[in-house]
Parts: C-alpha cells; structure tokens; sequence
C-alpha cells in the first residue's frame, strides 16, 4: 500500500505519504487531509493513482466552509483554500440551511466540466463554528511480494526498493563439504506503472572442508542489470491479477580462479563450483503471475537461463518453474495495512543441462531438482520488510560431478523509497 500512499502524496494539495492512511485494507479505502492552502481535484487524484497501477473506484470528500447561494446554486467556499465547489442536495438537505453559514458536509466527489469544476453531491451536513476539509477515496488492489519467486509487482512507481539478503547454503560432494555466505544486494527503480528496472550485485565467502584440510575463498559474484515489464493488470477491491515479463543479463564480473588441487583432492569442473559464478554472460528470461484476494496470494514463475563459458567453465543451460503460496496469518482483524505477517510457501523445479570444461560437455554434471522452501514475512511498516526462508531438496537427481544442496537459509529485508 506504500505505493497508494507516496503515489497521492505527489499531488500538489496532498500531504506526506505518512499521512495518508489507509483505513480498510478490504475494500481499498483511504483517507488524507489535503494541503489547507491548496485547490483540490478529483481528477488530478484519479490521475495519479492510475500512473501507479491503481484504479479509483469512488471517492468522498468532506469540506468546512461558508455556504454560497447564487441563481438557485448551493455551494461551498473552503475558508483557507477559498475554493469553490458546487453542491447537489438530492435529498434536501439544505433545505432550512442559509447563505454564509459556516458547515461541514460530506458526499461524493467529481469533477465537472463548467466552473467550479469540484461537485460535491451530498450525503451529511452539520453546522460548525471552524473550516477544515478531509478526502475518503477508494482504490483498488494490494499484494505483498514472494520471497524467493519472482514477483510481476513493480515496487514503488517513481521510486523503488532496496533489498538486502543474506544466504546461509550448505553443500556436499561425497568427503567434499562446503558451506557458503552470500551476500546479494538488489536495487530497484521504477519510472514507470509498466516498467522496473534492477540491478543485483552478489558477494560471496566459501568454505570448504575436504578430509582435514579446510579453506576458505571470498569474491564478488556475477553482477545481473534487470528490465521488467507488466504487461497485464486487473484490479480489484484487496487484490488484483498481474503479470509480468523480465529479462537480465549476467555480467562476467565475479571472480573466477578456483581453489588448486591441493586444496581440493577433486576433478577441475568440481573445483570451479567452488567459485562464486557459474560461467560468464548469460541472459535470464522470466515470465511470472500472481492474483491476490482476501488474504490469499498465489502466483509462480518459469524461467530461463543461458550462459557462456568464462575461461573455459560454465554450467548447463537451466530451466526453473516456480510456484509462490501466501496467507496472511496476522493480524485476525485485518482492516489496515502495516504489522501483517505472511505465512508462505514457494517451490521450484530445477532442470540444468551438462557443463562444459574447454569446450568439451562433462558427463555427469547435469541436475534434475525440487526443492520447498517455507518462509515468514513480515511488514513492520508500509516501507519496511523482514523475510526469512528454509529452502530443502525434496527430488535431487544430479550427477556425480555436481555439488548436493542440502540446505539454504535466506534472511532479508526490504526498504521501499
């Protein structure tokens, strides 16, 4: 909802996205006090909240001010603002009101063509002594993002995300144990409702232990740039459907020098895993969806990877298939966003063809994967997540050179702007 928030903060009469609060998390409904200096629109609103992605389903204004009376018209003048707004009294409410009484009504808000553009058609009033105005509105729509799945969301629109994560990895290879720490940074932007760029820089420490003789190597990874493109969306009140494609490109900037045979008792192609990267440029391809709704979401990815030899080393070619469940266990009284904690569970199915050594194939060296990966999330703030994940094999076909995993722990957060 952060999105919602910093996308009506923008207008010119809107206040900071802290101030606007989000009332009712089900059916979308939203409420700010407006600049009191400053002119309001309805359609500037309903603008706004389509660039982010949002449709505005109905909003209800509420203005204090002095009432005006001219050739059978009601209207309104704001005291501070002194702007206008036309007054349709359906159901007679001002009926026994008089002009320069200083009220408060409240009704429905649009804008017309003739002047004042601001129409305000009633549905309370009462008499006040001060001026103030308040905006009820109603957009539509609202997901929290997978953990390890990618998401077809795009963050925050002219803004974005920070997302540090740290990966806690556990590897086998018969004597061969490796335990890895890596550290990934994600920085995202997105400029535009349909576009969201990123880039993903990882650095790693590996420690490897085979029979008494124990090592440990560190290095940054392959750098990955990310374009993604929303090319479907429907709205709906507390969820919509999205989808999304996204393309990446690895850069061969990781180190690549492997540990030395007398390091590690074991073939070259089984040593050059032990490297932060996996071969050199390679392009990513990934189509993903989600639906939200109540306090479900679902949604999954299918991707696929490329890559090129670096040195002479790289993995197989992969496939990967994803699937992302999530329920929002908490709060039980679920009417306004922030504190919420995410009961999820992802999955993901691995194909990799064979490696190639020197531009030979390497027999063996090709996996057939499924792994589960169960994870809490938690939104401590409209801007502000922490996630953990514990990602286990449940199918592991690889071949005799490749490296087991046998257990992969993430913790992150997630800081939107």
């Amino acid at each position: 909802m952060y999105n919602i928030q910093k996308a009506v903060s923008r207008l010119d009469y809107a206040p900071q996205p802290k101030e606007v609060q989000i009332t009712d998390i089900k059916k979308g409904i939203g409420v700010f006090t407006p600049k009191p200096d400053k002119p309001v629109s309805f359609v500037a609103l309903k603008q706004k909240l389509k660039k982010a992605g949002y449709v505005l389903a109905s909003a209800v204004i509420t203005v204090s001010g002095k009432l005006s009376r001219d050739q059978g018209q009601w209207s309104i003048i704001a005291q501070t603002s002194e702007q206008r707004f036309n007054v349709s009294d359906p159901d007679a409410l001002l009926a026994n009101a008089t002009a320069g009484e200083v009220v408060e009504v409240s009704g429905n808000w649009e804008t017309q063509e003739k002047e004042p553009s601001e129409l305000i058609t009633l549905k309370s009033l009462k008499k006040l002594q001060a001026a103030n105005h308040a905006i009820t509105f109603m957009p539509a729509g609202f997901a929290e993002a997978p953990i390890r799945v990618t998401s077809p969301g795009l963050t925050v629109y002219k803004g974005g995300a920070v997302i540090p994560r740290i990966y806690f990895i556990k590897q086998h290879l018969g004597d061969l144990e490796v335990s890895r720490q890596l550290f990934d940074l994600s920085v995202s932007y997105t400029p535009s409702p349909r576009v969201q760029l990123e880039i993903e820089l990882p650095v790693s420490r590996t420690t490897f232990r085979d029979g008494p003789s124990e090592h440990s190597e560190a290095g940054l990874g392959n750098v990955t740039l990310w374009g993604k493109y929303r090319f479907f969306r429907k709205v709906k009140t507390y969820g919509d459907r999205q989808a999304a494609f996204r393309a990446g490109l690895e850069l061969p900037t990781g180190k690549k020098e492997a540990p030395t045979q007398s390091q590690v008792n074991a073939p070259d192609f089984v040593r050059q895993q032990l490297t932060p990267i996996s071969g050199g440029l390679s392009p990513h391809l990934n189509v993903s969806f989600s639906q939200a709704g109540g306090r479900f979401i679902v949604g999954g990815d299918a991707e696929a990877i490329v890559r090129t030899e670096r040195d002479g080393f790289r993995m197989g070619h992969e496939v990967r298939v994803s699937t992302d469940s999530e329920y929002v266990l908490l709060p039980r009284k679920y009417d306004a966003p922030g504190n919420e904690l995410f009961l999820i569970l992802e999955t993901v199915f691995v194909h990799r063809s064979s490696g190639r050594l020197n531009g030979v194939k390497v027999d063996g060296s090709g996996t057939t994967e499924y792994y589960l990966a169960p994870g809490l999330q938690y939104a401590a703030a409209p801007q502000f997540v922490i996630e953990g994940s514990f990602q286990f094999p449940v199918i592991r076909n690889t071949g005799p050179l490749v490296l087991k995993n046998d257990r992969n722990i993430l913790i992150g957060v997630r800081y939107l702007f």
